[in-house]
């Protein structure tokens, strides 16, 4: 009899993992069960979708079930796994199309169960026109009620990616938006002293900035109305939840598995967790910083498919390792771009680095050239042996420089080796002194 491999989730990571895992043992029996109606598809262009810059949903979704199938993967969808038995190898799912409930059996598996929106216990949070985005349906459901209900004002609860994504995505629907934020700052793993570029360019737009708000209730009869604030009310047809997402561990927990302290699984660098023949990878499970060493839980797609590709080939018996996550990410508000990579400022503080920063302000072109736009670019380093900690940029262009940076840290690099890389120029795409190295040589002075 094969081996059966079982997959619990199928979006970035189960579906890598599924595909690897494939590539590398063709005999191997590969099942994916998966809660929702789709696979294989990009969450982060759900916003975009509801913008409507994308015009079809299945613009997004990269492979359909019937496409795996020609790859002798059996992918179920709106299959949700209830329970799982590690003794006794056994998973119990139901379909949630039918209601019937069944028991498959496994000789590895792989949880993918991702992360959850969080979701504290604010009265009213359920109301209609409250909603939370990480699936096909939860943007489905949104641009229905857009097309429906004909908004006029909306509340985005949180001022983080998804947060500021879904502003610009209700803004260019045609409706106000007010931005609900508990911290002093928006974009909270980026220091202020950036952040406050964010801010300048919600202000040039049909955008409410509300810092230091904690939500206190959502009022409404039919469906959700106010949004109460401990420091006012605002009038909403419709809310988005976005405080930050935590990892779907419930299935973890129950089976036994050991969690890190970020509450997401613990897993070596095979994405092995603390029981045999068991491996988690994406949103559910923690990474290793490159830079701290320590164990870090940053939910983004990028890991999550590295983090599947490396789970599915270890569970089909081949070799793999995941070495770790510096913690890139990049996001659009309206004309500005920003992006980070490593630790902030705050956080590297919060480790005990002993910490210094450059910020200059430099530009995406060379300066004679008629579109040249500012590019503010920040890096944070350790005094003394002038390690390289963290960079942040913001702008209208050019942007992709973080990925330099990624790299760099990577590499455990100084702002020495940063200042000394040897990077294109030509007029229409920098400066003869990048960004980059205009402030690495102003962190070596």
């Amino acid at each position: 009899m094969s081996e059966r491999l079982i997959i619990v989730g199928g979006v970035a990571a189960g579906m890598s993992a599924a595909a690897k895992a494939r590539r590398e043992n063709k005999s191997l029996e590969i099942v994916v069960y998966e809660k929702s109606g789709h696979v294989s598809y990009g969450a982060c262009g759900l916003p975009y979708f509801i913008k409507g810059d994308i015009p079809r949903i299945d613009k997004i979704i990269v492979r359909t079930p019937e496409q795996f199938a020609k790859s002798n993967i059996q992918v179920n969808v709106c299959h949700e796994v209830l329970d799982i038995d590690p003794e006794n190898h056994t998973v119990q799912v139901r379909n949630l199309e039918n209601g019937q409930e069944f028991t498959d059996r496994w000789d590895k598996l792989i949880l993918t169960t991702g992360g959850m929106a969080a979701k504290p216990p604010i009265p009213g949070l359920d109301l209609p026109g409250i909603f939370t985005l990480r699936t096909v349906e939860d943007a489905l459901a949104i641009g229905q009620w857009i097309e429906q209900k004909q908004p006029k004002r909306a509340v985005v609860v949180g001022g983080g990616y998804i947060g500021l994504e879904m502003t610009e995505a209700l803004a260019e629907r045609g409706l106000h938006v007010d931005i609900v934020e508990m911290l002093p700052q928006v974009m909270p793993n980026m220091d202020a002293d950036m952040a406050t570029y964010i801010v300048e360019e919600l202000e040039r737009h049909p955008v409410g900035l509300h810092l230091e708000h904690r939500v206190e209730a959502f009022t409404g009869q039919d469906q959700v109305r106010e949004v109460v604030t401990n420091a006012g009310t605002f009038p909403a047809d419709m809310v988005i939840f976005s405080i930050g997402a935590k990892p779907n561990n419930k299935l973890a927990n129950a089976m036994g598995l050991t969690l890190g302290s970020t509450g997401a699984i613990a897993v070596d660098d095979h994405q092995r967790t603390s029981l045999a023949n068991v491996w988690a990878a994406g949103d559910v499970a923690e990474a290793r910083s490159r830079i701290t060493g320590k164990p870090t839980y940053v939910p983004l797609g990028t890991t999550a498919n590295k983090q599947g590709r490396v789970a599915g080939t270890n569970a089909a018996g081949g070799e793999a390792i995941f070495k770790g996550i510096v913690g890139t990410a990049v996001v659009k508000v309206f004309d500005l771009h920003a992006a980070r990579t490593g630790l902030s400022e705050t956080q590297a503080k919060a480790e005990g680095y002993d910490v210094e920063t450059t910020l200059i302000k430099s530009a995406s072109q060379a300066h004679f050239m008629p579109k040249h736009t500012p590019l503010h670019v920040k890096l944070v380093y350790e005094k003394g042996s002038q390690r390289l900690l963290g960079g942040q940029m913001i702008g209208q262009e050019g942007i992709k420089r973080i990925d330099v940076i990624a790299a760099a840290l990577q590499q455990g690099w100084t702002t020495y080796d940063l200042g000394e890389l040897d990077l294109a120029y030509a007029p229409p795409f920098s400066p003869v002194w990048d960004p980059i190295l205009v402030a690495a040589n102003v962190a070596n002075k």
